[in-house]
C-alpha cells in the first residue's frame, strides 16, 4: 500500500481536485483499490465526492480517536472509497494535544486497512499542524501541487523544511514530487516560474502541467469528478496524463501491490 500525503501550506493551489481526480483515475482506469483521505475540516473533498460532510455520523476524527476506518469510510464507486472530513475535525489540535503518541494516530489507523488499498491518497490541510504531521509521518510519499505564481519559488522553500522535519519521526518519507497547477502557457510569467522550478527541483517536477481550466472549478459544484462531468475537457486530459505519470513513478520507485 502506497501512502502519498498531498500537501502544500499554501491554500488554493488544487489540493483537494488533484487528490479527487487521481484517485478516480487510478481506481477507474488504472483499476487499483483507493482510499481518499479527506483530513481537512473544511471537508472540501467530501463534498467535491458527492457527501454532506455536517451529516456524516462518523469521520476521519473518530478514526484518529480509535474508531475502525470500515465504521467511518464511504463507497463512491468500484474501487474507490473515501474517509470524510467535516468541521469536527477543526477540534483535533485540542482534542489530541495530551494524546500519547498523538503523531502516529493516522499511521496507525492504516496500518489496519494495509491489505484493502492499493494507494492511499491524503487531502492535507493547508497548514504544518498536529493534521499534516500525522499525514507525513504516515506516508510513503508527498506531493506537491503548485501553483504556478512568483510565490510559489519562495513557498517551496517551507516544503523542503518540512520534509526535513518529518524525516525524524519517518525516515522513509521522500518527496515524491510537484505538479504544476493552474498553468497556462500564453502568461510569461507562468512559463518563467515554471522553468525556475524545473532548474531547481528538476526530476522531481511532473512533466505533466494541469492547465488552467473552468471545469476543473465547475465539477466540485456538482459533486462530480472532472472525468464524468466533462470528459473532453483540458482538466480530464490532464489528470489523465498525470495519473498515468503517477502511477509510472510510484510503482517504479517504490512498487504497490497490483
Amino acid at each position: 500500500m502506497y501512502i502519498c500525503a498531498i500537501a502544500n501550506q499554501k491554500g488554493g493551489v488544487g489540493k483537494t481536485t488533484t487528490t479527487h481526480n487521481l484517485g478516480v483515475q487510478l481506481a477507474r482506469n488504472a483499476k487499483k483499490r483507493v482510499l481518499l483521505l479527506d483530513l481537512d475540516a473544511q471537508g472540501n473533498l467530501s463534498d467535491a465526492c458527492g457527501l454532506e460532510p455536517q451529516t456524516l455520523e462518523r469521520t476521519v476524527f473518530d478514526v484518529l480517536a480509535g474508531a475502525p476506518i470500515a465504521k467511518a469510510k464511504s463507497t463512491l464507486e468500484e474501487g474507490l472509497d473515501i474517509l470524510p472530513a467535516n468541521i469536527r475535525l477543526a477540534e483535533a489540535e485540542l482534542a489530541f494535544a495530551g494524546r500519547m503518541g498523538r503523531e502516529n494516530l493516522l499511521k496507525k489507523a492504516l496500518t489496519s486497512v494495509a491489505g484493502e488499498y492499493d494507494y492511499v491518497l491524503i487531502d492535507c490541510p493547508p497548514s504544518l499542524g498536529l493534521l499534516t504531521v500525522n499525514a507525513l509521518n504516515a506516508a510513503n510519499g508527498l506531493l506537491v501541487p503548485v501553483q504556478v505564481e512568483y510565490y510559489a519559488l519562495a513557498g517551496l522553500a517551507l516544503i523542503r523544511q518540512t520534509a526535513e522535519l518529518v524525516r525524524d519521526l519517518n525516515p522513509d518519507l521522500a518527496i515524491l514530487g510537484l505538479v504544476l497547477t493552474f498553468f497556462d502557457a500564453r502568461k510569461t510569467l507562468n512559463k518563467d516560474v515554471a522553468a525556475a522550478l524545473a532548474d531547481e527541483w528538476g526530476d522531481a517536477l511532473f512533466s505533466t502541467r494541469i492547465r488552467d481550466n473552468v471545469s476543473l472549478a465547475e465539477a466540485p459544484s456538482n459533486g462530480q469528478d472532472v472525468f464524468s462531468y466533462k470528459r473532453g475537457s483540458y482538466g480530464a486530459k490532464d489528470y489523465a496524463a498525470f495519473a498515468a505519470e503517477f502511477l509510472e513513478r510510484t510503482e517504479g520507485c517504490y512498487g504497490t501491490r497490483g
